[in-house]
């Protein structure tokens, strides 16, 4: 019996209905994570996690080798993730689940990637460990193995975002082709409390959309109409294959990646090197202050 495909989010209660109704067919993924200590995430899933799932680690996973110049959690080798993936288990037929304890913006970094290898049938668990606990839902702490007659078969497929490197964002200060939204928080937009970063503030002409705002009072993501007119007034007539998105590293741009699907506004790029890659050549200009 073909099952529900879930492409953007998934609930914590219909998630647990899923994996008790048909467990080979979904595989979920754990990727939390701490910028302030990256063994955080590792040392959480250890302690306990849902049934069945594997972890993946941003500097390790979900990011690629750095040069001091590609930004701090560059895009990983698309084949060499895909081999990651299928480690665990990856098919192409198997529905995916990300969720992380923080907000969804790393489970959505994962969300992005496995549509960039071209696989659609991928959803971030909404409100993350918090509303499946809250739900009353089992948490494991066994180990999770994948025995080699387990493993997928899983081979990149054509990509269903896009990307845009530094040159064209170079290009763009002259051309204004593409409107860039910075997913960071207000205060390091405007080039304030930065901690993370050489250089404080961000690349001239981008809007600011924090990507927590994206999210309600729970900790869940807004109903789609109201992301939408959000995003409305923040981007006005530019058509979403028009917008780029960038944060500090390429991992909470992936959120508002997310919520611009869930509003309805496909086809926006992803520049995945960010601040931490615009920033580390000085010769690069940078503004500072609210949002224009």
């Amino acid at each position: 019996m073909p099952h529900t495909r879930y492409t953007t989010l998934i609930g914590a209660d219909t998630l647990a209905q899923r994996m008790a109704a048909a467990p080979q067919s979904v595989l979920v993924f754990d990727c939390r994570f701490d910028l302030a200590d990256p063994a955080a995430g590792t040392t959480a899933y250890a302690g306990g996690h849902l049934p069945g799932a594997h972890y993946l680690h941003l500097d390790d996973d979900l990011s690629g080798p750095k040069t001091g110049l590609n930004g701090r959690h560059p895009l990983p080798q698309r084949d060499a993730f895909a081999r990651t993936l299928e480690s665990r288990g990856m098919r192409r037929d198997v529905q995916v689940i990300a969720y992380d304890a923080q907000d969804g913006r790393y489970a959505a970094r994962l969300w992005w990637l496995l549509r960039w290898l071209g696989h659609d049938t991928v959803a971030v668990l909404d409100g993350g460990l918090h509303a499946w606990v809250a739900g009353g839902h089992p948490i494991d702490t066994s180990a999770v193995s994948v025995s080699p007659s387990a493993s997928g078969s899983f081979v990149p497929a054509a990509p269903l975002t896009t990307t845009v490197g530094v040159v064209e964002v170079e290009q763009n200060l002259t051309r204004h082709a593409q409107l860039l939204i910075d997913a960071r928080s207000p205060d390091r937009y405007r080039g304030e409390n930065e901690t993370l970063d050489p250089r404080a503030g961000h690349i001239p002409g981008a809007r600011n959309r924090f990507f927590m705002d994206n999210l309600n009072a729970e900790g869940r993501f807004k109903p789609g109409h109201t992301l939408r007119d959000e995003f409305a007034a923040l981007i006005g007539d530019t058509p979403a294959q028009r917008v780029v998105l960038q944060c500090g590293s390429g991992v909470t741009a992936c959120h508002n990646a997310l919520a611009m699907e869930l509003a309805g506004l496909q086809g926006s790029a992803l520049y995945g090197g960010s601040w931490s890659e615009w920033c580390a050549n000085p010769a690069r200009p940078i503004a500072t202050g609210p949002n224009p």
